[in-house]
């Protein structure tokens, strides 16, 4: 059975899961509710000057019928005061001597900054994470994304920082900028010990058209708030591979962003990150959810013969390039499982309308009907000379596994846009003629 710990910049954990910084976090009692369910850590809700939180507070992109895919919150930091806050993470941390708590801080001036860094060792956290990612109130305050925008800025209160502690650092980004790399460069340059990304994106997910205010409304009025969720993973994903490939990076990252279950999971960490932390999944399912993001994550493990979690941390980093230099004679094109269609042909629509024109619809001929599919009506049929490969259909298809993606062995030498430019130049090879 593969080994589910981690050590993440010597912070040592039972397994990467860990609870981020947020409302699950947010006192003693959800701390020992999280580690009672499994969590291997708990990174507590950003603790500063007390601050006084508005009504309401969240909203939600729904889609379908998928509740919360996106969810967006202008709730700012803890509203309890410092002293309540640390005098719980020496409770928590006194009956749960194995887990691990991240005290998560935000203040302003350099001896604030070292004030609260050794109180947090005083109190036993161990490790701090630098909240540089808040991206509403906060920021409006000189704190939160309007730290983690300005690389410079980021560098000098690290550096603050670091002047004091003696348990590890963790600098959490903003995804709030043109290049997270450079926050992260000056992260690493100011003396931090890791990474944590991504924060919350700057969002408005809805409007209500009858009193034409975006939620969460507030006395008629509305704010931007921090997206995260299920729909926020993608950008999450690129930018964690991105600090993971920089070599000016290298440090270790915990990786946040839509992570709900153990493939989210094992993605994460698979692109660089060392651990992962969770917030929206929790408050849309509860702590349980760990205990399958654990089992999934073991068995995949043992599947793929790793024998720890530490094993799959960037296994996939090296296979991210730029898109020069990607094959431009690797050919792929589009098979459909007339056993699994279903007759929606969806398949045929988005590719007319939407992509290639490479579908036909028809006669069925005695074909194989999948479920649902009524007798005699036109079905789909791949013209794979036409095709591109460009996997619309397979992505739209409603059906698990009725259209593949085939690999098809044109008998040419791989060459990428950096090949064909470099050719061209010497003579080599003749321009690519457009399409008709």
């Amino acid at each position: 059975m593969a080994d589910l710990s981690i050590n993440l910049a010597g912070i040592k954990s039972p397994n990467p899961f860990w609870v981020a910084s947020g409302p699950p976090s947010n006192t003693a009692y959800q701390a020992h509710r999280a580690f009672e369910a499994g969590w291997g850590g708990v990174v507590w809700k950003t603790i500063g000057d007390a601050v006084v939180n508005v009504s309401s507070r969240y909203s939600a992109l729904n889609v379908g019928t998928v509740r919360m895919a996106g969810f967006n919150n202008i709730e700012l930091t803890s509203d309890r005061s410092p002293e309540t806050n640390f005098r719980e993470i020496v409770e928590v941390k006194r009956r749960w001597p194995d887990r691990v708590i991240v005290a998560s801080l935000i203040v302003d001036t350099r001896e604030r900054w070292h004030e609260f860094v050794r109180r947090s060792e005083d109190a036993g956290a161990d490790g701090v994470e630098l909240n540089f990612g808040c991206p509403h109130g906060m920021c409006e305050r000189g704190m939160g994304s309007a730290v983690g925008q300005q690389p410079a800025v980021t560098e000098k209160i690290v550096s603050w920082v670091m002047e004091v502690a003696r348990i590890p650092v963790i600098v959490k980004l903003t995804p709030n900028i043109t290049d997270i790399t450079q926050a992260a460069r000056a992260a690493r340059r100011g003396g931090a010990n890791a990474v944590s990304m991504i924060n919350t994106i700057n969002s408005i997910t809805q409007v209500n058209l009858d009193r034409l205010v975006p939620e969460p409304e507030v006395g008629g009025l509305s704010t931007h708030g921090g997206y995260c969720g299920p729909a926020v993973k993608p950008i999450a994903l690129n930018m964690v591979q991105s600090c993971a490939a920089d070599p000016e990076v290298g440090l270790p990252i915990s990786g946040i962003g839509g992570i709900a279950n153990w493939r989210d999971a094992a993605e994460f960490i698979a692109l660089g990150a060392t651990g992962i932390q969770v917030c929206t999944a929790i408050m849309h399912h509860g702590f349980r959810i760990v205990e399958d993001m654990a089992d999934g994550l073991s068995d995949y493990l043992d599947a793929k013969g790793f024998k720890s979690v530490m094993d799959l941390v960037g296994k996939a980093v090296p296979n991210v390039r730029k898109w020069e230099a990607l094959d431009l004679n690797y050919k792929r094109v589009a098979r459909i499982d007339y056993d699994k269609c279903i007759g929606c042909n969806l398949c045929y629509i988005a590719c007319e309308d939407g992509a290639h024109q490479s579908i036909d619809l028809v006669p069925p001929n005695g074909r194989g009907l999948g479920p649902g599919r009524v007798p005699g009506k036109p079905i789909p049929q791949i013209r794979e000379e036409d095709c591109v490969g460009c996997n619309l259909c397979a992505n739209v298809c409603p059906a698990e596994g009725c259209i593949t993606m085939a690999s098809i062995d044109r008998g040419l030498q791989k060459m990428s846009w950096k090949d064909y430019q470099e050719k061209l130049a010497r003579g080599e090879v003749k321009p690519i003629p457009a399409h008709p």
